[in-house]
């Protein structure tokens, strides 16, 4: 049997009730079909990841601003992998582009 973090399901489902995203089952709906793709698309960047040989930590160029780094300026991403857009709540999938440690630069503090 899955364990959930279910407080976690309940935060998440809580910030896209107040994202707007309508009533609070849809968010609610919207937040365990998260919490259920994650460790599928888990999976799915481990496996891309080996078969494209790459050994260093990597991230989405979005994963990486929001970490307070900026991917370098002409960077090629090192490999994609088809991710589930739970986010959504209808399943749909989408290939995420993924840069190495290597490609990113902190990002000046203010």
């Amino acid at each position: 049997m899955k364990k959930f973090d279910l407080s976690a399901i309940m935060c998440k489902a809580w910030k896209l009730y107040r994202k707007g995203v309508g009533s609070f089952a849809e968010a609610l709906h919207r937040a365990w079909n998260s919490a259920k793709a994650a460790p599928i698309n888990a999976q799915r960047i481990e496996e891309a990841q080996q078969a494209a040989g790459v050994a260093e930590p990597v991230n989405t160029w979005a994963g990486w601003k929001a970490a307070g780094y900026m991917v370098e300026h002409g960077a090629k991403a090192l490999f994609q992998a088809v991710l589930i857009h739970s986010s959504k709540g209808d399943g749909q999938t989408y290939r995420a582009s993924f840069f190495g440690a290597s490609q990113v630069k902190q990002l000046p503090s203010d």
